[in-house]
């Protein structure tokens, strides 16, 4: 009986050490005898701007740290959804991902302020905030939800596209399913341009737009053509009505898990990243519209200060809410 007994325990010993090893393999962050690997996961494909300046954060960080910190990088949602990959980091299984501040608004309210539409002036107001004391305090504002915010990327302006017919102004969009991130900002929006707002993750948006589940959506240029959308597409109208920027969110409990060193190595690299991606996205924007068109996309013209003025009454809606005192800091930043 003892015997039994011992083999029994350690069956539940051998048991107990496997299942260690293999939490401690699949979790976010695992140290080995060479160091700690972090892992990175994101729904971008590789030759996205955004996934080649994480490659070059990965890059620094192996520079800075000798070795001794890594990054592996999942990219075109192998470990899940923008939203599955958010609740990850949350419970520790993925140490960072790359998400829209849009994503993020039902996790951390606050960020929703970058949907609303026509909230800057322009680019340079823009990446006034973004790299000043309002856009360092927002990336911090989750740490007690568990996320906490590396850097931001720079994911230029949201604009319209449609299958069917070309989006000139707010009143083409009236009876239009527009597809749309799971955000509270960009569903009043649609809804104040007379479209009707269909949440759809973007992995599946491709064959909503082919099938007509949606008759169009709303992006940057780079993504519009790295995800062939301009395929089923013939029309695309920058209107610029958003300025959504990416965040790099890592892991608050993986974050405090690392030493004072290794966050260093990390922000460091991740600062450095940012600068990085920012000069790629200029580039690959405006190659990415030549692109387009050379595919047969008509560039619509468009007025913006229609799509403005149809959209102006949203910021009335905020008050009492997460939002309205970042509405304030931004205005006043003008």
């Amino acid at each position: 009986m003892s015997r039994n007994l011992s083999f029994f325990s350690l069956g539940l010993l051998v048991g107990a050490l496997v299942a260690s090893a293999l939490f401690s393999y699949f979790a976010g962050s695992r140290a080995d005898s060479e160091g700690r690997v972090l892992k990175l996961a994101h729904g971008l494909d590789t030759v996205h701007p955004v996934h080649l300046g994480m490659e070059r954060m990965k890059e620094r960080v192996a520079e800075l740290s000798g070795g001794r910190l890594t990054i592996d990088i999942y990219p075109s949602g192998v470990l899940g959804s923008e939203v599955q990959c958010i609740e990850q980091l949350q419970s520790g299984e993925l140490a960072m991902t790359k998400t829209s501040t849009a994503a993020m608004e039902s996790f951390i309210p606050e960020l929703g302020v970058f949907g609303i539409p026509y909230l800057f002036d322009d680019e340079e107001h823009y990446w006034r905030v973004i790299n000043g004391e309002i856009g360092s305090e927002l990336l911090g504002v989750g740490i007690e939800t568990g996320l906490y915010g590396l850097c931001y990327y720079d994911a230029g302006s949201r604009n319209f596209y449609s299958t069917k017919k070309p989006i000139r102004s707010p009143a083409d969009l009236k009876g239009m399913k527009i597809r749309v991130q799971n955000s509270r900002m960009a569903i009043a929006m649609v809804e104040a341009l007379g479209g009707s707002p269909t949440p759809i993750a973007w992995g599946e948006l491709y064959s909503a737009l082919a099938q007509g589940v949606v008759d169009g959506a709303e992006n940057n240029p780079p993504s519009f053509e790295s995800s062939r959308h301009y395929e089923v597409c013939a029309y695309f109208t920058p209107d610029a009505h958003t300025r959504v920027p990416d965040l790099l969110m890592v892991s608050v409990p993986i974050w405090n898990g690392l030493s004072a060193q290794e966050r260093e190595w990390l922000q460091v690299a991740a600062d450095e990243s940012s600068v990085y991606q920012r000069e790629l996205w200029a580039v690959k924007t405006k190659e990415s519209l030549a692109n387009v068109v050379a595919a047969g996309v008509e560039i619509v013209d468009c007025d913006p200060a229609l799509f403005q003025e149809a959209c102006a009454s949203i910021p009335d809606t905020l008050g009492g809410t997460p939002v309205e005192p970042w509405l304030n800091r931004i205005q006043a930043a003008r």
